[in-house]
């Protein structure tokens, strides 16, 4: 027998790369939420209920899976999200290393422990790009060190709706 296909996309905005071709993703109304997985920190955003924008939220700090669980549950609650974006660090060539798999490891678990759907969003350069954007915006660095993960899932989240319209 087959298994089933996982319920969560992977979507990226580069065409080259095709991630999406066995996957359709279905533009539902509503907020979003995005997570920007680190290892210390990990960085949360939300979209507004049409999906034009997105805005950061304060970081999690990471602990436990049990603790990151409830938290992520507890802003997607909050907001009534009806869907979770979770970064995909890819390498630069595109190829898939540790942090790749282990957020397809996350995004899986997640899908088992919450009622929305979760989605892959290829995540490369969003952390450079959300500092470049705050150093213009002239933003102090301490800010910057502190803003940076959500910032970076707002780009996510941003990268994400843009794909679905």
């Amino acid at each position: 027998m087959f298994a089933e296909p996982p319920s969560y996309a992977i979507l990226n905005s580069d065409p080259s790369l095709n991630l999406n071709a066995d996957t359709k993703v279905e533009r539902a109304a509503g907020r979003l939420v995005a997570l920007d997985l680190g290892n210390k920190r990990v960085g949360v955003a939300v979209s507004d209920e049409l999906q034009i924008t997105a805005s950061p939220l304060p970081f999690i700090e990471r602990c436990s899976w049990k603790d990151l669980l409830r938290r992520v549950a507890s802003v997607i609650e909050t907001y009534d999200a009806r869907g979770l974006v979770i970064g995909l660090p890819f390498n630069l060539d595109g190829s898939e290393g540790e942090a790749a798999q282990t957020a397809r490891r996350l995004a899986e678990n997640f899908r088992r422990s919450l009622n929305v759907p979760v989605y892959l969003q290829d995540e490369r350069l969003t952390t450079v790009a959300a500092e470049t954007i705050m150093r213009a915006e002239g933003i102090k660095a301490t800010d910057i060190e502190k803003r940076i993960d959500s910032e970076s899932a707002a780009i996510i989240l941003r990268d994400f709706m843009a794909t679905r319209l």
